[in-house]
């Protein structure tokens, strides 16, 4: 297994990959660290017959979902990676979406253990985790350095896959799209998440800013981010 690709020759929605390589027809299915919800709605308003479980542990954000009313067939779960309320070999297909490396570095193996415990024999598990690399990261990282958690999520991976827990069916390297139109659109979806509590002073603000902003076309600005999924199976 590797942790990053420097020949990645395809850019795309996160989506194209998914729907290329996981048949979510007949299945129940459990999606950790939901979000706001959008790759959810994606899955279960297509296709038939989709179980989706969706667990999420920022508070706020769960209670935004909790309201959400025209998804009949998803379940709002407030739960963390680490500890899933859900009996053994449950779910055909476990779904985590740039949301490993958030599970606290002393819980990631306790994770990876519930989503081998929960997942069926011959189940799927797809997991996406940002690469490090790339001009957004050298932005990120100037007030939320994400490298010392993702490659502890990948390591993690191996781990599992070396005891045995799961196993590797393939990795796959992409680079996904990103559009911010402005600065305060990127402030907001990315430094002003309410399941990270980013301060910035005003002087790193502007440090920030002034990195952002070097990218800006008339139409914005835009980043290619690298992904890679590991697809497991047990």
């Amino acid at each position: 297994m590797i942790i990053s690709n420097t020949s990645i020759n395809t850019t795309c929605d996160e989506s194209e990959i998914l729907n290329q390589v996981i048949d979510f027809d007949n299945k129940n299915i459990l999606e950790l660290g939901c979000g706001a919800a959008k790759i959810t709605r994606k899955i279960a308003e297509s296709g038939k017959d989709r179980r989706i479980t969706a667990t999420e542990v920022d508070k706020i954000q769960h209670q935004k979902n909790l309201k959400i009313d025209d998804l009949p067939n998803v379940q709002f779960v407030f739960a963390g990676s680490q500890s899933l309320p859900f009996d053994d070999n449950s779910f055909d297909v476990i779904l985590l979406f740039k949301s490993l490396h958030h599970v606290p570095l002393e819980l990631m193996q306790d994770a990876m253990k519930e989503i081998s415990r929960v997942l069926k024999p011959a189940g799927v598990a797809y997991i996406s985790e940002p690469v490090f690399s790339g001009d957004f990261n050298e932005i990120l990282r100037l007030f939320h350095d994400e490298e010392k958690v993702r490659k502890a999520a990948f390591d993690v991976i191996v781990e599992t896959v070396e005891k045995g827990q799961l196993k590797l069916i393939k990795q796959i390297f992409f680079n996904t799209p990103r559009n911010y139109p402005s600065f305060s659109e990127f402030e907001e979806l990315i430094i002003n998440v309410t399941h990270s509590d980013h301060k910035l002073s005003p002087k790193l603000t502007q440090e920030v800013k002034g990195k952002f902003m070097q990218h800006m076309t008339e139409k914005g600005v835009f980043f290619e981010t690298p992904i890679r999924v590991d697809l497991l199976t047990k």
